[in-house]
């Protein structure tokens, strides 16, 4: 079907579609075929069938995932079916994207715990009368032996080195695991399981997204458009040179900003992040136009609005989104009387901490024994920083002591602050 072939009512709603669904995507592959697959979509009256898939590999949803889930959003906006599909088959392999060595396999019960967490989060951005829930054990825990070797047959080892970190590990004499090479058969095949027209993921995912493709292909299906969104970097991304430079978010490297956090909780980590990183944040979860975010740009830039505002702005923003209005409000106020103001709240928690047999406790094990600090190396490294401070004052000296009878606020860094009591 040609562009000159359609109604022109039908090749105007096409490109409108086309216009915003193409807005912050890095891979599409392909338009032409998006656009003859939205024009059908018109003419058939039936809404496209977009997938997203995401393994219960932690408990929760992150900003991170928001990237796509956003754009998922926007076609439901249009009128289309969203599958998301939750990967509890797929958790069992773990998708070995951007890691270096073999992750290890998750237990069934912590797959179904994580899974619980995800079909309750995801309507915080998606509408639930245009989301489709799936687990893709559904259909491969149907699957026979002879099915399983069928379908491996569909994909060589030449092609699965092509994949970047299988190819990388090759060649670096890593060890890859045989199951590992299922993963992205097995992402494929829920493509053809789920019939999708469309399907989404971030950048690191693309030789998965391109595998399923392929297997349609080869089961007489018509090839699913591929888009890939960004990664989002973790809150202790930084710029270097010029360019942002950090691990993309996870769960595991603690540098996460869940959806399902306190509102407090929220607010303290986006304030964390560095001034330049904001605007990656801004650009890719606030879910504001690109105007909305170039204005305001210029207007830090220009010395109009001060970059602690715009941060303000924008973690309020994010509350806003996954708590509302009334919650988004009343963390700014809190924020800023903790941290603003430099008054300490009345309600913060009291923690009682024993000395030894001197009757004293020497400022590492308090932070520690405060979970003010997960560990002696990540205290002593707070105090050489300048990030510890004891009523106020800054306490540098990690061999300093603590008397018993004491009653302290420790605050680390800006958002961790603990009333303590020294027993």
């Amino acid at each position: 079907m040609t562009s000159t072939e359609l109604d022109p009512k039908v090749q105007a709603e096409v490109e409108r579609q086309i216009q915003a669904l193409r807005l912050g995507v890095v891979d599409l592959q392909t338009e032409d075929n998006l656009r003859t697959k939205i024009a059908k979509s018109i003419q058939k009256g039936s809404p496209l069938r977009v997938k997203y898939g995401a393994d219960p590999s932690a408990p929760d949803l992150h900003l991170g995932h928001t990237v796509g889930l956003m754009k998922l959003r926007q076609f439901q906006d249009l009128g289309h079916k969203v599958i998301f599909l939750i990967g509890d088959f797929t958790a069992r392999i773990g998708d070995p994207t951007g890691k270096k060595e073999t992750r290890p396999m998750l237990s069934e019960e912590e797959i179904a715990a994580n899974a619980e967490t995800y079909k309750a989060q995801v309507f915080k951005v998606l509408t639930p009368e245009h989301t489709e829930i799936r687990f893709n054990s559904e259909w491969m825990t149907k699957l026979t032996s002879i099915d399983m070797i069928r379908l491996t047959a569909q994909m060589t080892v030449a092609r699965m080195l092509e994949r970047d970190d299988f190819s990388k590990r090759f060649k670096g004499g890593q060890a890859i695991g045989i199951h590992e090479f299922l993963y992205p058969l097995i992402q494929g095949y829920d493509s053809v399981a789920l019939e999708a027209d469309v399907e989404l993921g971030g950048t690191d995912q693309l030789f998965n997204l391109l595998v399923g493709r392929e297997l349609q292909r080869h089961h007489g299906q018509a090839p699913q458009v591929v888009m890939t969104t960004p990664l989002l970097e973790g809150t202790d991304a930084s710029l270097v040179d010029g360019k942002i430079v950090g691990q993309k978010m996870s769960k595991s490297l603690g540098n996460y900003v869940g959806i399902d956090e306190a509102p407090n909780q929220q607010f303290g980590k986006i304030m964390s992040i560095s001034d330049p990183v904001m605007w990656r944040y801004y650009d890719l979860v606030s879910g504001m136009d690109t105007e909305a975010v170039a204005q305001l740009k210029e207007a830090v830039e220009s010395g109009a609005t001060h970059p602690m505002d715009a941060k303000k702005s924008l973690a309020r923003r994010i509350v806003y989104l996954y708590h509302g209005d009334d919650a988004a409000d009343a963390a700014q106020r809190d924020f800023e009387t903790r941290f603003s103001q430099r008054e300490i709240p009345k309600d913060i928690p009291v923690v009682e901490v024993a000395t030894g047999d001197d009757n004293t406790i020497g400022l590492i094990q308090l932070l520690r024994e405060a979970n003010l600090a997960a560990s002696g190396k990540e205290a002593r490294r707070s105090c050489d920083q300048g990030a510890v401070k004891v009523d106020g004052e800054k306490a540098n000296d990690p061999n300093q002591r603590l008397e018993a009878g004491l009653e302290i606020v420790v605050q680390v860094g800006r958002r961790k602050i603990a009333r303590v009591k020294i027993t």
